[in-house]
């Protein structure tokens, strides 16, 4: 039986160590780096979102929720981030941070309220939330508000 010898390879060497050099001027301030959603993001995302809404109108009062799906692997083509499970995380959880998120939200729960109860609401209170579940990001919006009580002959305007 023949036995073969390995080659063997010279030895590298670490390149020099440079020396530190002094700092003798500083920065009076301190950076941060912040992530936030990005505005078409949030256009992105409700134009991406399955709606199922139900509620009910009992005398004066309403109560109801509307619930957004967002499959974010249905935007995989628009956008660039993975649409995995951590995506969906971060999304939720930057979501439920942002006020020009819940804003938009609540101008949908409001719309769909309203389309439920077949006529116009006044004094909406609308609890946003927000969380993840695999690559979806699910929002609930609950709502509750009363009936808008108008004067003989006024008319107000509308946002439909």
């Amino acid at each position: 039986m023949a036995t073969f010898r390995r080659a063997r390879r010279p030895k590298l060497e670490p390149p020099p160590r440079k020396p530190m050099t002094m700092t003798r001027r500083v920065s009076l301030f301190e950076r941060e780096v912040a992530v936030r959603l990005a505005p078409v993001a949030i256009e992105l995302l409700h134009g991406a979102a399955r709606v199922l809404t139900e509620g009910e109108l009992a005398g004066d009062g309403y109560a109801g929720s509307t619930m957004l799906t967002i499959d974010l692997a249905r935007t995989r083509d628009r956008i660039s981030d993975p649409a995995d499970a951590s995506t969906a995380q971060r999304v939720a959880i930057l979501y439920a941070a942002d006020e020009r998120c819940r804003e938009h939200a609540r101008r949908i729960a409001v719309k769909e309220a309203r389309r439920i109860a077949g006529c116009e609401l006044a004094t909406p209170h609308i609890d946003v939330e927000s969380r993840a579940r695999g690559h979806e990001l699910h929002l609930s919006l609950n709502v509750e508000a009363t009936r808008e009580r108008r004067a003989a002959g006024q008319t107000t305007r509308t946002d439909r």
